[in-house]
């Protein structure tokens, strides 16, 4: 099993945890959106109940998206999160920002002005000039980053396909020219870095794993795009196919990577990429893990069913997927695990088993779809998997039992029940322990699954617990956050009692 020293490190032996969002997060200190440090407390309470995972969407930079899958750069982190009421000698001002926390919804765009315009003023009165060289000397990406965000600072944030010829690529001049904004830029990732280490070393004394997510692709209009054009087709767009649940197909817009040009380099890019994941997780997702096998291209300026999976020739898809993947196993110490949903060519799953890496299992759709459609029982579940009630992407669970009464019903019978619209606290509490006892290795549920047990703690309405709807551009997507406050889930004695029942 190629990934056999990643397990020794993990334990081969089921594990226990939640998944949210860092943004969801809020707490009396935060400043608009759930912070670094407000992974402290969730860290504490995970580990007072006996959970041993704590997994969250990806952090990367994604400027004024609020989608963490629209990633600006490779390795920055996002200082949208960074918890300034923690930063030596400041103080946030909360007529400013307690307004933004208390908003049902993550105001985005609001929250980042005021945090980068107090972030500006903090950085003119406590430059730290020294560490943030010393940073950049250990973390060389820094630099080329750091220029383009001041580019889009200049530019208005335009896409850098739209600048001016001058700044169409990172020259040695513009370095030069740019060296304060560069400095701003460099210097909060520092803080970054020194608060999500933090984090992680806090995880390590309670003896949770943080799993931390890598999306597969990146904005077009990023750092790395930019800077390393070479390592990209821009002539081609990601997507989907059409299927089932998207009859016109999806186009997610990213560029597609030239997988020979990453070869002719040694995966210079990847492993750096992963070299800085080490930094502050133990585990991570593979975002899409078969568009390491082949991808949905689809040219620019047509629709998806216009496109086509790359490479053409499916025999070159198996050799490609597994060479990725082992390369990537190689280059970090961290235990991938995959995200395999949707249609999935048949010789994918025995790869990802024989490599060691564990594929998803959402059990509303773990059912024998060959023979009868029936519910596959808890204990025969592939042991190399994570079992998962909800994703991100996908309706959390009472709001599938109410939207989907034939699947809902089926499982009902599956677990000789009567079935009715209403998920009762019972019988959730009932499949919020089959989640957590299936024969899977890992058992990560969306918290607000957990949450919605008890109606004070989530939205009234059930819709508002989605965090996204894929193939839609809704203001509501990735702008969800918690109902109550990272103080109260942790006071919260009966969601313990729940937890421990669950468990």
């Amino acid at each position: 099993m190629k990934t056999a020293e990643h397990w020794k490190k993990i334990g081969l032996r089921p594990h226990q945890g939640v998944l949210f969002p860092i943004s969801a997060l809020r707490t009396k200190k935060s400043c608009g959106i759930g912070e670094f440090l407000d992974l402290l407390p969730m860290i504490d309470w995970c580990a007072s109940l006996g959970l041993d995972v704590i997994q969250i969407l990806p952090i990367n930079d994604s400027g004024d998206d609020p989608s963490p899958y629209n990633a600006l750069s490779s390795c920055a982190l996002d200082p949208i999160y960074l918890s300034l009421s923690d930063l030596p000698g400041a103080t946030p001002d909360r007529d400013i920002f307690s307004p933004l926390t208390e908003l049902p919804r993550i105001a985005h765009r609001s929250v980042r002005y005021e945090k980068l315009k107090f972030l500006k003023d903090y950085f003119r009165k406590n430059p730290r000039e020294k560490e943030t060289q010393e940073f950049i000397q250990t973390h060389p990406w820094v630099r080329t980053y750091a220029l383009f965000k001041a580019y889009k600072d200049e530019y208005g944030d335009k896409s850098w396909e739209d600048w001016p010829k001058v700044a169409q690529n990172p020259t040695p001049l513009a370095f030069e020219k740019k060296k304060e904004e560069i400095l701003f830029h460099c210097f909060l990732q520092l803080l970054c870095f020194e608060q999500m280490r933090k984090v992680k070393k806090r995880a390590e004394a309670k003896k949770i794993f943080l799993k931390g997510d890598l999306p597969i692709l990146l904005s077009p209009d990023s750092a790395d795009v930019w800077s390393q054009r070479h390592l990209f087709d821009l002539s081609l767009g990601a997507g989907a196919p059409p299927d089932y649940y998207n009859p016109k197909g999806q186009h997610w817009g990213f560029p597609l990577y030239r997988w020979e040009e990453h070869q002719a380099e040694l995966f210079a890019w990847w492993k750096e990429r992963l070299k800085v994941a080490e930094e502050f997780f133990h585990l991570y997702r593979i975002d899409h893990v078969v568009g390491f096998f082949r991808i949905w291209g689809i040219p620019q300026g047509k629709k998806p069913i216009e496109g086509n999976f790359v490479p053409l020739d499916q025999k070159l898809w198996p050799a490609q997927g597994r060479a990725i993947l082992e390369m990537m196993i190689d280059a970090s110490t961290l235990l991938p695990l995959a995200e395999d949903l949707g249609t999935i060519p048949d010789f994918v799953r025995p790869i990802l088993k024989e490599l060691g890496i564990c594929k998803t299992s959402v059990i509303r759709w773990q059912r024998d779809w060959h023979k009868d459609h029936s519910y596959i029982p808890f204990d025969q579940y592939e042991p190399f998997s994570l079992t998962t009630l909800s994703t991100q992407d996908s309706d959390p669970l009472p709001l599938w039992w109410k939207k989907f009464p034939d699947e809902a019903a089926a499982f009902a019978t599956f677990k000789h029940w009567n079935y009715q619209p209403d998920l009762t606290h019972d019988k959730q509490l009932a499949i919020l322990h089959d989640a957590h006892h299936t024969s899977s290795y890992f058992h990560i549920n969306l918290l607000q699954d957990t949450l919605s047990l008890f109606p004070e703690l989530t939205w009234p309405n059930l819709e508002d617990e989605r965090i996204n709807i894929p193939g839609t551009l809704l203001p509501t997507n990735w702008t969800y956050r918690f109902r109550p406050t990272v103080e109260t889930i942790v006071a919260h004695e009966p969601l313990k009692e729940a937890f421990r029942a669950i468990l």
